[in-house]
C-alpha cells in the first residue's frame, strides 16, 4: 500500500527542471523527522518546512496497488498536453520509503517520465529517469551519483565541498528559506535573514562555478 499526503499538477519550481509541467506526488513519512514540531529539535533534519503527515492533503489517500496509484497520477496530467512528455515528481517526506520498481514500471507504461527528490539516505530503485538528491546535514548518503545534487545552503554540517566530487550531472545550491519560527526575530527579520542567505549563496556560486544557484521560483511566482 502507498500512503500519499497530496498530489497535484503544477510547474517544477526548483533546480535543473524548473518551469517544467509536472505532477507532484508527495508520499507521507520521512526517515529523518517525524514531521511533528515537538520532535524537530532532536530530528536528523531540523529545517524542513513541509507537511508530510497523513493522507489528508489534496488528492491524497491510500492506494492498494501500483496500478491504482498510477491511474490516479495520470488523471492529474492534462488531457490537452500536446507533445509534452508526462512527468511525475515523487517527493516527501522521503519518497524512497515507498517508491518501488512496480510503480515506476506502471508509470512508464502510462508514458510518464519518473523523477524523484530524495534526501539520498536510502538506495534508489531501478528505472528512475531523473534522480535529484538533496543532502540533509551529516546524514550519510546511500546514493552517490545521479542527475542533480541540490544542496540547501548553508548547512554547517554539510558544506558543499564534501559533495563536489560525487558523480552528478548538475550541482545546485539553494538558499535556505528561514521561516518565521526559525528566524532570530530579536536581531533580524525573516526577510532580512533570507536576503542575506541568498547573497551568501550567490557569492559561493560565483567563486565555485561548479555550483549553480537554485531559487524556489514557485514561491517567487506564487504557485504551489
Amino acid at each position: 500500500m502507498y500512503h500519499v499526503k497530496e498530489a497535484f499538477y503544477t510547474l517544477q519550481g526548483e533546480g535543473a527542471q524548473a518551469g517544467r509541467a509536472s505532477v507532484f506526488c508527495r508520499f507521507a513519512g520521512c526517515n529523518l523527522w517525524s514531521g511533528r514540531d515537538a520532535d524537530r529539535a532532536t530530528a536528523k533534519c531540523t529545517f524542513c518546512d513541509t507537511d508530510f503527515i497523513g493522507t489528508d492533503g489534496a488528492n491524497g489517500g491510500r492506494f492498494e496497488s501500483p496500478q491504482q496509484l498510477a491511474r490516479h497520477i495520470k488523471q492529474l496530467w492534462p488531457a490537452n498536453a500536446g507533445s509534452a512528455v508526462p512527468y511525475v515528481v515523487f517527493t516527501g517526506g522521503e519518497p524512497l520509503l515507498q517508491l518501488d520498481t512496480p510503480l515506476i514500471a506502471m508509470l512508464h507504461s502510462e508514458g510518464f517520465e519518473v523523477a524523484v527528490e530524495t534526501n539520498g539516505t536510502l538506495p534508489a530503485p531501478a528505472g528512475i529517469d531523473w534522480l535529484c538528491v538533496s543532502p540533509k546535514g551529516s546524514n550519510p548518503l546511500a546514493i552517490h551519483q545521479g542527475d542533480e545534487l541540490k544542496l540547501v545552503y548553508p548547512q554547517h554540517d554539510a558544506p558543499p565541498e564534501q559533495f563536489a566530487a560525487l558523480h552528478f550531472r548538475h550541482f545546485y545550491l539553494q538558499p535556505m528559506d528561514h521561516v518565521a519560527q526559525h528566524a532570530d526575530t530579536i536581531h533580524t527579520t525573516v526577510a532580512e535573514r533570507n536576503a542575506a542567505t541568498v547573497a551568501a549563496t550567490t557569492a559561493y556560486c560565483m567563486t565555485h562555478p561548479q555550483w549553480r544557484l537554485s531559487l524556489q521560483t514557485h514561491k517567487i511566482a506564487g504557485f504551489d
